[in-house]
C-alpha cells in the first residue's frame, strides 16, 4: 500500500517510524520550517528530522489546500493518505485523493475530545481513561467514522509528558493494526450526542483560580505541565507539579515550612513541587525555598 504521511510535532513521529518499517511510504508532508530561538534559525519539525534520515521525499506546503500543492501530491498515487497532529485542515479535494481514503490517528477515545488539545484537557478535566482512535477523515472536525481503538489509563499524578509519551506509542501500534486490517474493519459513525470539544489552549487557560479545589487545580498543573501560573505581589509564577496534601489553609494562603511550599485553595491543599520564578529556571520548592522568602499570598 503507497501511503502519504501527514504529520509535524514529536508525537507523530513514532507512528511514521512503525509505518516506514510496515508499508511504503512514498511522501511525507510536514509544516514549513519555523524560525526558533535567540537567534531566530529555521528549525525543521520533528517528522521531517526523521522522513530525512530515511531519505522519504518531503512537502512541507504553506497551504496544504492550495490547488498546486493538491496536484502535486496527486503524481505520488496514493492508496492512503495517514495523518497524525499534522496541523492544517485537508480539504475536501485532498481527501478524495487516495484510493482508501484519509485515516487519521487521534489522541482520545472518539466521539469525546475532538479538536486540538484532547490530551491536555483530558488530564485537565479529571479523566481516569483516555486513548487513541482511528478514524476515517471526512470534512467535519474529528467527526469521520471511527476504525480502531485502545484505551490508555490516566494515573492520578501523571503529567502531560507522560501521558503523550504513553498515547503516541500506543498511536503508532494501532495505525499499523489499522492498516493492516483496513479492509476488514467495520467503520463505526460517531455518537454525535456524545461528543464534547477540547479546544485549542490559550495563554489564560492556565491562570489558576485558587478558589477551586484542590483536585481542580491539582489537574490543571498535570495537564498543561509548565503552562498553569499565578501571581505573588504582581509577579508571575509558573506552577509545574504539585501535590495534594491536608492542610488548614485559606484559598491563595502560602505557608512555607521544613523546605515545603503550601498553598490553600478552595477545597483541600497543595504542595508545590516544582516552580518557575519571573526571569529564572524551574526549579523544585525545597531549591527554591533555600534561597528565598516568600511573602505574600497567590493572587
Amino acid at each position: 500500500m503507497r501511503i502519504i504521511f501527514m504529520g509535524t510535532p514529536e508525537f507523530a513521529v513514532p507512528s511514521l517510524a512503525a509505518l516506514y518499517d510496515a508499508a511504503e511510504i512514498v511522501c511525507v508532508v510536514t509544516q514549513p520550517d519555523k524560525p526558533k530561538g535567540r537567534g531566530q534559525k529555521l528549525q525543521p519539525s520533528p517528522v521531517k528530522i526523521f522522513a530525512a534520515e530515511k531519505n522519504l521525499p518531503v512537502l512541507q506546503p504553506v497551504k496544504i489546500k492550495a490547488p498546486e500543492v493538491v496536484a502535486e501530491l496527486e503524481k505520488f498515487r496514493a492508496d492512503l493518505i495517514i495523518v497524525v497532529a499534522f496541523g492544517q485542515i485537508l480539504s475536501q479535494a485532498v481527501l478524495d485523493l487516495p484510493k482508501f481514503g484519509c485515516v487519521n490517528v487521534h489522541a482520545s477515545l472518539l466521539p469525546k475530545y475532538r479538536g486540538a488539545a484532547p490530551i491536555e484537557w483530558s488530564i485537565i478535566n479529571g479523566e481516569k481513561v483516555t486513548g487513541i482512535t482511528t478514524m476515517k477523515m471526512d470534512a467535519g472536525l474529528d467527526t469521520g467514522d471511527m476504525l480502531l481503538k485502545r484505551e490508555v489509563e490516566i494515573g492520578g499524578d501523571m503529567i502531560l509528558p507522560e501521558l503523550r509519551e504513553k498515547l503516541q506509542q500506543t498511536g503508532a501500534e494501532l495505525i499499523v493494526e489499522t492498516v493492516q486490517n483496513l479492509s476488514a474493519i467495520e467503520p463505526v459513525k460517531q455518537d454525535d450526542s456524545r461528543s464534547n470539544y477540547a479546544p485549542m489552549l490559550k495563554k489564560d487557560t492556565g491562570k489558576i483560580d485558587w478558589n477551586k479545589s484542590a483536585q481542580e487545580i491539582h489537574n490543571l498543573v498535570r495537564g498543561l505541565y509548565g503552562g498553569a501560573f499565578s501571581f505573588i505581589g504582581g509577579e508571575k509564577f509558573k506552577i509545574w507539579r504539585t501535590k495534594m496534601v491536608d492542610a488548614d489553609l485559606t484559598a491563595g494562603e502560602i505557608k512555607t515550612a521544613g523546605g515545603k511550599f503550601y498553598v490553600g485553595t478552595g477545597s483541600g491543599a497543595l504542595e508545590i513541587l516544582e516552580l518557575q520564578a519571573p526571569n529564572a529556571k524551574k526549579i523544585g520548592a525545597a531549591d527554591y525555598l533555600r534561597g528565598h522568602k516568600v511573602a505574600g499570598n497567590f493572587d
